[in-house]
């Protein structure tokens, strides 16, 4: 009310249209969905209803698709920030930079919603990344035709100069926005939430735009749904902040009014202006509702030398016979036999299908940037999706698996009865997929060519946790409810009601009230708004012209540059992926498949083998080869795409797979629906013979003889369908698509079209309701075979990789693993599990990145072959990369590198004398010396790394002697650079420990190489530990583990009770994984320590490199890398262990040790280790007996029970005394 007076007036016919209200798009600004918005609009019977999200349009074509089909009109706006030509007498806020102040824009038409686009557009881009979006008088008034304008709320424009300066003053300012906009557009707009400042305002606003004969507009600025929802509001303010709501009201004095309000609500508040609420209906009468939404729209193709061609069908037509001739000159050339008329055949059916639904441009555009990577180096998948059925594409070059041997269907990919438009999604290689990218926009333009966005959500364990810090509740009570919630399956998340429904403890949580109830509560208001908009990881949209001219666009974060260095807008679609193909733009997948990255790397290092005499062309090798299928019977498949895990692994070794067509089928049935039919066990038992292969019927045997009688293909549905009932296989698409959606209706006029055709072709009706039935039942669980068949000739390349090069290979996927030392550690024991030796760095062997070393000449090949790679006559073995040391940046390679192309290093000091110490400084050489890259220089001495890191300072003096040197001019003898000097040597200092060793060599390297801490209980840990590092996402979550390993990375934090919790890195030698301790097991563990000794937690029991035994409850969510989104891939296990007890492993080993076991060879027994032995066990006196194994060459060994009064304690300490005597691994407890 503008003066807060009660008005009895009847409002009971009041009418209304919100023009200012905000959804889940204005980013922890709005909680109101889309399609709450619209529906709430219908309940409250009004007609009409204005979208005006904070900077963005990122709601628009849902909010219009979703009105539409309630039959409101949906009016596109946007709150967008302005700046004013306002100076510091007018704005002392202004300072540097004018603040952004808002107003409303709404479109009035077609030509409105495009001036809305690039005002929106031409505001985030002038911002740049990071900053708020904003626009200005002029752009204002160059782009109004076409838009309402409305003036703003308290913090807008005309409402700040009344409160700062004078009414006089926002009069003025009012008329220069009056003359900014299109006669007639401006509103003058009155809000009214309670606020103190608002009647004032008002009151001034209405006589303004009296005194300038502007119309008044009442709006509500509605940024929650119902008045009940306004405390979830403030929750969701809080989660953008970080602070509590207790902190938040602290600060907070605003309103509870910013709802969805009815007709009859907003008219008891503008009681005395009703024109104020007519208005609105004005407004949206001049609004004609304008449709986003546009047919697909391609850019016009440009040949090689950027010529538009004009004739696309005849171009398009012939690259694809010239392509089909190449595809046959290779056939030939491989000894392949092929039906040549039955491939043109068939290349001219695609062809005319092509041609006639008007996409021969989206083909030419994909096979242009597809063919420039191939001639570029950039590695490119052999298809992905229902593509690889398409000859037309194979012919091109777009994919490389011939469709016509593995009955591939071209119209599961492009159906000319039902028209869409094709979506090639394409496989890049990780590292060069932006290489492919930026050629593309090179081509288009800049500002034609953009990435899509992609919003994250308030998804229902993130919304516990945030709704849950904002109330203020402890993190332990939070942290427990959230993990109640199911983790997500198959990349969807479970919602909140759903979880209450299914999880027995939630909703007995929920059921007892309290806390857990009204957390539970808010956090579904909030489930599944959207927290912020970022880039899709694939989608790429071009345009004919810049996008803004077609949708709106924000700026990404993540720098790009021209050649200049100057810096470049990541331009990036304000809509998603969907939303953006049904406003014309056309979408491009540039997916990354880091598989490809470790191919190309394989091959590349292939191709440097010292045998090599040819290029390796994988592309060529057999289908057939016996070494790559028993490679993937055994089950040994670490690092061979999509047969990572266990459950592929043991799949595998059941199934037995002899032909390709067994892992095209395989890759198939791995997924949720198949395993839990029974229908893999039935595969894998009638494969092998174990049962009877039968069919539905014999004439299907053709169509199901490649997978024993079990359907197991969309493709096998489509194939059926044709050949029983008669469908075309367009036809036979649409009964696939029927069959997976499941509409009743839709299957009974399915099933009577089936029958009637099957009884045309000779069959009765009982066996065409069968087979109808069982189509009906395996289409829920048939896979794309297009797709499965491309994914498993990866598979079958990387598997072939492994079993013939697998030094190269493990080599290629440790340089792909560079940076996530988890999976480094696993591939790093697998290697070594094959035999293959992986060396430290070497400052004289070693590139930037892991590499393969050769012996020069072929040496014998052993007699007795434990491992495949010992055959191998040039001894492959892996030699870790100089970049894979911390501490060892780019510039400090590139050094090491250019001195070494004058010759090798003889040690430290000549080491100094020539790199350029300006990049290779104190610290660096340390790295270097603690992660072993000058073991073998320091062998030839007989110094150790200990010695060197003393000579440091000594070595860089060297080498800036070397340097003033090198700058005064001075040459060596014969003008060759080198200066002789005095030899140097190394300092006499004590060496370091073996534990010592390893601690520096993993603060190098970021993981223990030469070692483990744990090695010294190597046949032990067993007897005390349950699982390892790898084995923990094979088990349930929740399960109670105890786990061996060394303590790394402790760290502890304050919690809101005031006390302490600690975090650690437990890591094995298989991996590790983070151990949590809660505040009551820390103040537990704590309160067992000595205080009179200063102990703590960080000192004893969690010091670093501890071995430990940790007992604990595990926690594992399940989740796809960023960017995934092929269902063939599984979701990854990320462990944690929560833990409840933790002893020393040494302590924990001892307690159930029955004997000391000492392993000895005659070399290493003599006098004065003997009666070293007496004393030191003479020094730990015990319970434990002794025993000494000598162990004879050629005579087998002797057991020595030492006397009882040498029985020890078999403490670490001992332990450790003992290797000192005899070295390393002699001692163990048993």
């Amino acid at each position: 009310m503008l003066l807060r007076q009660v008005c009895d007036t009847s409002v009971a016919m009041a009418e209304f249209v919100h023009l200012h209200v905000h959804s889940q798009y204005s980013l922890l600004e709005g909680a109101i969905r889309i399609k709450d918005l619209c529906h709430r609009t219908n309940e409250l019977g009004m007609k009409a209803v204005a979208l005006t999200d904070h900077h963005n349009m990122h709601g628009a074509i849902d909010f219009y698709k979703r009105a539409k089909e309630l039959g409101l009109k949906a009016i596109l706006g946007c709150e967008l920030g302005f700046t004013f030509p306002m100076d510091r007498k007018l704005n002392p806020r202004a300072g540097d930079k004018n603040p952004a102040y808002h107003l409303v824009l709404l479109a009035r038409n077609r030509e409105g919603y495009k001036n809305l686009i690039a005002l929106v557009s031409e505001a985030w881009l002038e911002a740049g990344p990071g900053q708020t979006p904003r626009s200005s008088l002029e752009k204002l008034s160059a782009r109004s035709k076409g838009l309402v304008v409305l003036s703003g709320c308290l913090g807008g424009w005309i409402p700040q100069a009344i409160m700062q300066f004078s009414p006089e003053t926002g009069l003025a300012l009012l008329g220069q926005l009056r003359d900014a906009c299109e006669p007639g557009s401006l509103f003058v707009e009155l809000q009214d939430h309670g606020l103190f400042e608002q009647p004032i305002v008002n009151k001034i606003l209405y006589e303004h735009a009296r005194t300038l004969g502007l119309p008044v507009v009442a709006t509500n600025d509605a940024h929650y749904l119902r008045r009940e929802d306004a405390i979830a509001y403030k929750l969701l303010g809080c989660i953008a902040s970080g602070m509590t709501l207790r902190e938040a009201e602290r600060h907070d004095h605003g309103s509870t009014e910013m709802f969805l309000k009815s007709p009859e609500e907003m008219a008891q508040r503008f009681a005395e202006i009703p024109e104020a609420l007519s208005n609105t209906l004005a407004v949206a009468e001049m609004c004609d509702g304008v449709d986003p939404t546009a047919k697909p729209m391609l850019p016009k193709f440009r040949d090689a030398d950027g010529r538009v061609v004009d004739n696309v069908d005849e171009y398009f037509a012939r690259l694809a016979r010239e392509g089909l001739e190449r595809r046959f000159e290779k056939f030939r050339k491989l000894g392949v036999k092929f039906d040549e008329g039955k491939y043109r055949e068939r290349l001219e059916e695609e062809i005319a299908v092509i041609c006639k639904m008007g996409f021969p441009g989206y083909f030419l555009i994909v096979q242009d940037f597809i063919n420039w990577a191939k001639r570029n180096g950039v590695p490119v998948g052999p298809g992905r999706g229902s593509g690889a059925g398409s000859l037309v594409a194979y012919a091109l070059g777009i994919t490389d698996l011939d469709p016509i041997p593995y009955n591939l269907l071209f119209e599961r990919f492009l159906n000319p009865e039902r028209v869409s438009m094709p979506d090639f999604d394409v496989d890049f290689c990780m590292l060069k997929r932006q290489q492919v990218i930026d050629y593309v926009r090179r081509k288009y333009g800049e500002t034609s060519v953009g990435q899509i966005a992609t919003f994250q959500m308030l998804k229902s364990k993130s919304v516990v946790r945030d709704v849950g810090r904002a109330l203020g509740m402890p993190h332990a009570e939070v942290d427990a409810i959230a993990k109640l919630v199911p983790d997500p399956v198959q990349g969807k998340s479970v919602s909140l009601a759903e979880a209450i429904a299914q999880e027995p403890r939630l909703k007995a949580l929920y059921d007892e009230g309290g806390p857990a109830r009204e957390l539970l509560d808010l956090a579904q208001k909030l489930e599944n708004l959207t927290r912020h908009a970022g880039m899709h990881a694939a989608g790429i949209v071009i345009s004919e012209g810049p996008l803004w001219e077609t949708v709106p666009i924000f700026v990404g974060k993540g720098e790009r540059t021209d050649e200049q260095g100057n810096p470049i807008p990541q331009i990036v679609t304000q809509y998603a992926k969907d939303e953006v193909e049904s406003a014309g733009l056309v979408k491009f997948d540039f997916l990354g498949l880091t598989t490809l990255t470790v191919i190309d790397t394989a091959v590349s290092l292939i191709n440097k083998r010292p045998d090599r005499t040819e290029p390796f062309d994988l592309s060529e090798v057999s289908l057939d080869d016996k070494a790559t299928y028993e490679l993937l019977q055994s089950g040994e498949t670490t690092g061979v795409f999509q047969l990572e895990s266990s459950g592929m692994q043991k799949l595998f070794k059941e199934l037995k797979p002899d032909r390709f067509e067994d892992i095209v089928a395989a890759v198939a049935l791995y997924r949720p629906g198949p395993l839990g039919t029974g229908m893999v066990e039935d595969f894998v038992a009638r494969k092998n013979g174990r049962a009877k292969v039968e069919y539905p019927h014999p004439d299907l045997e053709d169509i199901l003889q490649d997978t024993y009688g079990v359907i197991t293909y969309q493709e096998q549905v489509m194939m059926i369908a044709r050949k029983m009932a008669g469908y075309s296989l367009g036809g036979a698409d649409l009964l696939r698509r029927a069959m997976g959606k499941k509409k009743p209706e839709e299957m009974a006029k399915q099933k009577s079209i089936f029958i009637e055709g099957a009884k045309k072709n000779g069959y009765d009706e009982e066996t065409a309701a069968r087979i109808f039935d069982l189509l009906e039942y395996f289409a829920g669980y048939g896979f794309n075979k297009s797709h499965s068949a491309a994914y498993a000739l990866i598979t079958y390349q990387t598997a072939y990789l492994k079993a013939h090069y697998p030094v190269e290979f493990m080599c290629a996927t440790l340089t792909s693993d560079l940076g996530k030392i988890d999976k480094l550690v696993g591939t790093i024991t697998e290697a070594r599990a094959m035999g293959i030796a992986v060396l430290p760095p070497d400052v004289n062997e070693s590139d930037r990145q892991f590499t393969v070393v050769y012996e020069p000449k072929p040496v014998p090949i052993p007699k007795k072959i434990r491992y495949a790679v010992e055959r191998d006559p040039y001894r492959p073995r892996i030699r870790i990369g100089l970049g894979g040391i911390k501490g060892v940046g780019d510039a400090a390679v590139e050094a090491i590198l250019e001195a070494r192309t004058h010759g090798p290093f003889k040690d430290l000091f000549d080491f100094c004398a020539r790199v350029d110490i300006r990049r290779v400084n104190k610290a660096v050489l340390e790295a270097l010396i603690q992660a072993g890259a000058f073991d073998q220089t320091l062998e030839r001495t007989g110094a150790s790394r200990a010695q060197a890191v003393a000579a440091i300072d000594q070595a860089l003096e060297r080498g800036r002697g070397a340097a003033k040197e090198r700058a005064s001019g001075q040459m060596g003898l014969f003008g060759t650079g080198e200066i002789l000097r005095p030899a140097a040597g190394y300092p006499a200092v004590e060496n370091w420990d073996s534990a010592e060793q390893l601690r520096r060599e993993r603060a190098s390297l970021g993981y223990y190489l030469s070692g483990h801490p744990l090695d010294r209980y190597a046949n032990e840990i067993g007897r005390v530990a349950t699982v390892t590092t790898a084995g923990l996402g094979e088990l349930r979550d929740g399960s109670e583990v105890t786990v061996a390993g060394v303590v790394e990375n402790y760290r502890e934090r304050t919690i809101k009770s005031g006390g302490r919790m600690a975090f650690f890195e437990l890591e094995d030698r298989h991996g590790r994984v983070e151990v949590i301790v809660h505040g009551k097991t820390y103040a537990r563990l704590d309160s067992s320590l000595n205080r009179d000794t200063k102990q703590t937690l960080a000192n004893t029991l969690f010091r670093e490199g501890e071995a430990v035994l940790v007992k604990g409850k595990l926690q594992i969510e399940r989740r796809r890398d960023e960017g995934d989104e092929d269902e063939t891939t599984e979701e990854r296990p990320e462990c944690k262990i929560v833990l409840n007890e933790v002893t020393s492993l040494a302590e924990a080993l001892k307690a159930r040790a029955k004997a000391l076991r000492l392993e000895l060879s005659p070399p290493m027994v003599n006098d004065t280790r003997l009666q070293a032995l007496r004393t030191a066990l003479a020094e730990h006196p015990g319970k434990c007996p002794v025993q000494a194994v000598l162990r004879i060459p050629e005579e087998g060994e002797v057991t020595i029970v030492l006397p009882d009064t040498l029985r020890v304690d078999p403490s670490e300490t001992l332990l450790a005394r003992l290797e000192r005597i005899f070295g390393e691994r002699v001692a163990e407890l048993r």
